[in-house]
């Protein structure tokens, strides 16, 4: 059975860091594309960022470039999003998904992913 389970957010100021978690379980680590998500109250979902079980060069959402930065950890089946100087407008529930082919490429919509885990929110407050 496929699961991910999204950790890490809580509250926290502006200009303040965040590490989130996406733990991982019921597939091969080694062949899959793994997108960051984001749903924020009245606003479309939004990739924040995707990464490659080849660990090639990550995407990122341009009003997070600078800011956030994924990484996996391979011996952990573990892909973490660093969050820096965060704003209020980063905040919203995230969580994070799983495209089980790695040749398949990163998607924009999370319809193309094959599974996805519960959120964690994450309030910026000014």
């Amino acid at each position: 059975e496929v699961q991910l389970q999204a950790s890490g957010g809580g509250p926290v100021q502006a200009g303040g860091s965040l590490r989130l978690s996406c733990e991982v379980s019921g597939f091969s680590f080694d062949n899959y594309r793994i997108g960051w998500f984001r749903q924020a109250p009245g606003k479309e979902r939004e990739r924040v960022s995707c990464i490659g079980s080849n660990l090639e060069t990550a995407t990122y959402a341009d009003s997070v470039k600078g800011r956030f930065s994924i990484s996996s950890d391979n011996a952990n089946d573990t892909v973490t999003l660093q969050m820096n100087n965060l704003k209020p407008e980063d905040t919203a529930v995230y969580f994070c998904a799983v495209i089980l082919d790695y040749g398949l490429g990163c998607k924009e919509s999370t319809g193309r992913y094959d599974f996805r885990g519960q959120g964690t929110q994450v309030t910026v407050s000014s």
